[in-house]
């Protein structure tokens, strides 16, 4: 199984959505810009936020495996994904990458 780096690439913050549906919260999104990871056999690394987690579990499995190509073409890099998290308010976007040693 491959090695898949995961970077935090940009946050998108939707403060006219956030005023008119959400309910204030102390603590949101604690993920940094350029923040990195590193999945091992397809697994959640340690301080992975969970629900980025969901979002992109399923690529991030596929590239361990070695599939690539998703999507016909979609990503320049066919051993890469850009995935973001599930926060409607605040989404992270996540570049998946798979890490040749």
């Amino acid at each position: 199984m491959y090695k898949v780096r995961i970077t935090a690439i940009r946050q998108t913050v939707y403060t006219d959505l956030m005023a008119k549906y959400e309910n204030p919260i102390e603590h949101t999104c604690s993920v940094l810009e350029g923040q990195q990871w590193i999945s091992e056999n397809g697994q959640c690394p340690d301080g992975l936020c969970p629900s980025a987690w969901g979002s992109m579990r399923e690529f991030v499995e596929a590239l361990a495996r070695g599939e690539s190509n998703f999507y016909d073409g979609w990503m320049q890099n066919p051993k890469s994904a850009m995935i973001s998290c599930n926060d409607g308010f605040r989404p992270f976007s996540f570049y998946l990458e798979v890490v040749e040693d």
